[in-house]
């Protein structure tokens, strides 16, 4: 009985700490490759004269739609890892030059300060708290998660943007 009680609570202790499990600092540098590797087919895919592109009059034109995009790359991983942005928040989307060259150069540039400070983080900061834009708790992990959402669902977004320029969007690339 002694031994039956003992495999339970074993079995209990591993299954806890595999649900703990979590993403580790090489997944998501991987991860933020492997997206900015989409973002710039995207990017790549539009033709010059698609980064002016509005669907309609008050959207955002595929170029500040991106840039929008590498604003929130530079808040959101400032936020989670501490390094300091050179960026304010929202000044890429206000930039003058919204040429494809300058503005793939912003983007990629965006993901590449997300990526260079997740690789200096320890591991062990992940599970740290943040105060994500002054109001909202979670985990530096977690930051980082939603950093990744919201650069997914913008590029999302420019599917259509590039649909109306006539261009096939990239295919997907989730791993």
């Amino acid at each position: 009985m002694k031994l039956k009680s003992l495999a339970v609570v074993l079995c209990l202790l591993i299954g806890s700490q595999l649900a703990k499990a979590q993403v580790k600092v090489a997944d998501l540098v991987k991860e933020w490759e492997r997206s900015k590797a989409y973002t710039k087919e995207y990017l790549d895919a539009m033709p010059e004269s698609g980064y002016a592109l509005k669907p309609t009059p008050e959207m955002r034109s595929f170029a500040e739609q991106v840039l929008h995009l590498s604003d929130a790359n530079y808040g959101f991983a400032s936020a989670a890892t501490g390094a300091k942005s050179p960026f304010g928040q929202g000044e890429l989307e206000k930039t003058s030059d919204k040429s494809k060259a300058n503005v793939t150069k912003l983007v990629l540039a965006s993901y590449d300060f997300v990526i260079d400070n997740i690789k200096k983080m320890p591991e062990a900061q992940l599970d740290e708290q943040v105060k994500l834009f002054g109001s909202f708790d979670m985990t530096k992990r977690l930051a980082l998660a939603k950093a990744f959402e919201h650069q997914a669902h913008h590029r999302g977004q420019t599917t259509v943007y590039l649909r109306l320029a006539g261009v096939k969007p990239p295919q997907e690339k989730l791993f």
